[in-house]
């Protein structure tokens, strides 16, 4: 049997504006969507604009479980000053004149951080340093360091080198990336390598593994009128392996009990012979379990 929380239950890939939180985005689709069960996958900054994934009811049980490794970006990193944020945002704490670059200079320091590299995260970050977010202990003043940590940047290509008349240079670039790279560190570190100071004053996420800008609608549209971009049949299929399997194992998995394993070491998604993905599977030993039951008996 269909249920209302089965058929509004899905995906939206927002392209969220500039000035807001992940969480006020959420917020408004809460308000949009008529419904508290809302949530996100893969916060953006505030200044940050871009692809925003947001659950919907049943849907925000699969957030945690997608595969979002990789992001692309298109950014623009301003050489010359340095700020306390590595952002526009934040206070500039050193000034150097950058007009003696050349553009061979910019794109050696760009080649050394691309590839796999250690990076240390921004000072305004998420992370959690003894319990606390780093963004908060820095607004209370508090000293503290954060560690490198292994990232992957496969693409940071130069799309425009731009000169200012007050000595700034304005590197525009496009970058593919994993999950926890900061582009506002690669600002940062760049400026560093080339011994001016770096910062980022544009950023816009294009891609979150396969959800793209294509499909994205900012909130505007979204109040014009509300609609997922994908169901969570959609979602499920499009971010995860297939699996066919018949009617009887879709009632089986569906209430909770294991299929027999197939040999397979990813997580995916078991779809029974109406096209309805059933659940999210992993093996282990001699059984197929869930890990999430996309649609139970109570809801089929």
């Amino acid at each position: 049997m269909a249920d209302a929380s089965i058929e509004n239950a899905g995906l939206i890939v927002v392209d969220k504006d500039p000035g807001m939180t992940s969480h006020d985005v959420v917020s408004r689709c809460r308000k949009l969507f008529n419904t508290r069960r809302v949530g996100h996958a893969g916060t953006l900054d505030p200044m940050a604009t871009g692809v925003l994934v947001v659950g919907i009811e049943r849907a925000t049980k699969l957030l945690g479980l997608l595969s979002l490794t990789t992001k692309s970006y298109v950014a623009t990193m301003r050489l010359g000053a340095a700020t306390d944020t590595d952002d526009r945002e934040g206070e500039t704490i050193s000034r150097v004149d950058a007009a003696h670059l050349t553009d061979n200079e910019i794109a050696a320091g760009i080649a050394a951080l691309t590839g796999d590299i250690e990076q240390i995260p921004a000072r305004v970050s998420a992370i959690k340093v003894d319990g606390r977010r780093a963004h908060s202990l820095v607004r209370t003043g508090a000293e503290f360091d954060l560690a490198a940590r292994p990232v992957t940047v496969s693409r940071f290509d130069i799309v425009g080198i731009r000169r200012t008349d007050d000595g700034f240079v304005d590197v525009d670039v496009e970058v593919d990336c994993s999950a926890g790279t900061y582009i506002r560190s690669l600002a940062r570190d760049l400026g560093s390598a080339l011994e001016v100071g770096g910062h980022l004053t544009a950023l816009r996420r294009t891609a979150v593994g396969p959800f793209t800008l294509e499909n994205a609608r900012t909130l505007e549209m979204l109040s014009e009128g509300p609609g997922l971009s994908l169901t969570i049949d959609e979602a499920a299929k499009l971010s995860f392996p297939h699996r066919d399997i018949d009617a009887d194992e879709a009632e089986s998995i569906s209430q909770g009990r294991w299929l027999t394993p197939i040999g397979r070491k990813e997580t995916y998604v078991v779809i029974d012979p109406d096209g309805r993905a059933i659940a999210l599977v992993q093996e282990k030993g001699r059984r197929a379990s869930s890990v999430m039951v996309v649609r139970p008996a109570t809801l089929r």
